[in-house]
């Protein structure tokens, strides 16, 4: 039976209420005949939880209208900053989602950290003030540290403290305690801190986090617009929100989380229009998100605390997902890698964005199958020099992957252009993750791409393998002359080592095709690489020799490239340019970057 005040509160909505929401409806979907609508409203002086929740009379906190909602229903927030952990455990429908929405023109923060402001002065200690703790996020190792590795005892910390807004650095023993630090003294339950100027923090605005968590839409086709999501105390690999199947997440901030801003799990998200910045360790991560659809949102300067870039670390990653749609989006300075697809992921496609600035590589497909980038701009990625990141630093790196289809790529100004990294790796696969499989490098089309000025190799082939599969036969070294595995290949089938791994392999049979693609280089840029620099290596001066040895780049071309200009992204061509001619040239309009034909020439 409904309760008395949803009989009310359907009763009491008015058309200026109405109205307030009008102009939202739209982008998602809410229909003012539908259902309830709440008014959550902290600022208003009768605003209490015990309320009905209409504009007369407000919820004080979101957690509430999520309590109530029920399919159909919109929460309307207004302006504030809200200090809570929000969890929607109600699920909507297809034709009735459940929506959480800010006011027109309101400013909406959900936020894990609290206002401390009961400061004691420790003794004997200059400019050191103590306040009690009782707060603990990481309860399986004893460091209270994921990783729990010697190196990232500090960065693996959840605890985040911020002083007028400015983060202030961790450290783990008493005696390191320095201006603009703290330490959390676990046994004491203390946190002490030391200010920027020693200034005692009862006259500032401390924050601490205090949550590791600060929204979770658990029920499917929840729909959330509008708000500013920061300083969850949430540890690595988990995200400061978390969004389930259904969901539609648009014009949302993810800011300034210890760890991870965002976590996508189930099929059929969609997000729009968001902004991913200044997070510990990633913008965002998606599990299992099938058919996630990514558009016209920003990824910026994410791992901002340097967890391992080997591990997890930079704008994203995507583990076992089918389908992914990322579009019209920009990855811009992230500190490791870009865009970053790790683990069983199939048929997902990168398209239109803007990759740029990021310090390891810029696209990064790993173990993964069927990736299509096309019309997309890389330029400045993969400078950092990051240990161990190898084939991994340019701006694609298709790293034991097959399938892929990388066409009408700009290609510009990075440490490498488009690279192959080959191991031997195995990986899960969809539907239901199980046994791992072998995989590597085969059947990918690389073709009308542009690359230019790319510092170090404009295409290098990063095989760190020692069975010379990515040489032709005619020109293998070491590789036993197996008649099986040859037989076996041409019929059709795939010969196995007792591991699992493929042998018998030669470039010929890995179907790599690299055809149709223009460069531009400067002296001191290399055109084509092939092979390690630590085992056989060679360096191809001109397409001839790369076409005579590998049989790449039939119909491929180095000419001149005359662009706007580069350094303002300003990336427009003549009308009788090789790009265009060929067709080497984004098709439509990517963020961030001007394209198309310089003032008519």
């Amino acid at each position: 039976m409904e309760q008395p005040y949803r009989q009310s509160q359907r009763r009491a909505r008015s058309g200026a209420l109405t109205r307030a929401f009008g102009a939202l409806a739209v982008s998602v979907g809410v229909a003012a005949a539908g259902g309830a609508v709440y008014v959550v409203d902290q600022r208003h002086p009768q605003a209490a939880d015990q309320n009905a929740g209409s504009a007369a009379a407000p919820l004080l906190t979101i957690a509430r209208a999520a309590a109530l909602v029920q399919p159909g229903d919109t929460v309307l927030i207004r302006t504030g900053i809200y200090r809570e952990a929000v969890v929607v455990e109600t699920a909507g429908t297809a034709e009735q989602p459940i929506h959480f929405i800010a006011d027109e023109a309101a400013q909406v923060v959900v936020t894990g950290a609290d206002v401390l402001g009961e400061w004691t002065p420790e003794e004997g200690a200059t400019g050191v003030f103590s306040t009690p703790w009782p707060h603990a996020f990481i309860g399986w190792n004893a460091n209270r540290a994921h990783p729990d590795d010697a190196g990232t005892r500090v960065i693996g910390r959840a605890e985040q403290v911020f002083v007028q807004g400015y983060p202030l650095h961790q450290v783990l023993r008493r005696e390191e305690l320095s201006r603009g630090s703290f330490w959390v003294d676990q046994e004491g339950q203390r946190l002490l801190l030391r200010t920027f100027q020693d200034a005692d923090p009862k006259d500032l605005r401390v924050e601490a986090s205090t949550r590791p968590q600060v929204w979770a839409s658990k029920g499917a086709y929840i729909q959330v617009r509008g708000l500013r999501f920061r300083y969850a105390a949430n540890a690595a690999q988990s995200g400061g929100t978390v969004f389930g199947a259904h969901s539609t997440v648009e014009d949302c901030v993810f800011e300034r989380m210890n760890s991870v801003g965002a976590g996508f799990i189930g099929q059929d998200i969609v997000v729009r229009r968001c902004v991913f910045q200044d997070n510990g360790q990633l913008g965002f991560t998606a599990y299992q998100a099938h058919q996630l659809l990514f558009s016209e949102c920003v990824v910026r300067n994410n791992n901002t605390k340097d967890f391992p870039r080997g591990w997890e670390a930079g704008g994203n990653k995507l583990c076992l997902c089918r389908g992914v749609v990322i579009e019209r989006s920009q990855f811009l300075a992230n500190r490791g890698t870009g865009v970053w697809f790790d683990i069983g992921n199939e048929d997902c496609t990168v398209r239109q964005c803007l990759i740029a600035d990021n310090e390891d590589a810029g696209l990064f497909y790993e173990i993964s199958y069927g990736l299509k980038a096309h019309d997309n701009v890389f330029v400045g990625n993969g400078f950092a020099g990051t240990p161990g990141s190898w084939g991994a630093d340019g701006a694609i790196t298709l790293s034991s992957s097959p399938g892929g289809v990388i066409e009408r790529n700009l290609i510009v100004g990075n440490k490498e252009g488009i690279q192959f990294r080959e191991q031997n790796r195995r990986t899960p696969r969809l539907p239901e993750p199980g046994a791992e499989e072998a995989v590597w490098n085969h059947d990918e089309s690389i073709h009308h791409n542009l690359l230019a000025y790319n510092r170090e190799a404009q295409l290098w082939g990063w095989f760190d393998v020692g069975d010379e599969r990515h040489w032709p036969k005619a020109l293998q070294e070491h590789t036993a002359d197996d008649g099986k595995a040859a037989a076996d290949l041409a019929a059709g089938y795939q010969a196995m080592d007792a591991s699992g791994n493929p042998v018998g392999l030669a470039l010929e049979h890995l179907k790599i095709t690299i055809h149709d693609n223009l460069y531009v280089t400067q002296p001191g840029q290399g055109l084509l690489n092939w092979g390690t620099t630590w085992k056989r290596h060679r360096r191809y001066a001109t397409l001839d020799e790369a076409r005579r040895e590998l049989g790449f780049e039939e119909g491929g071309r180095c000419e001149t490239v005359r662009f706007g200009d580069v350094a303002r992204r300003d990336f427009r061509v003549a009308a009788d340019s090789p790009a265009m001619t060929m067709g080497c040239y984004p098709q439509g309009e990517v963020p961030g970057v001007r394209l198309g034909v310089l003032d008519g020439r």
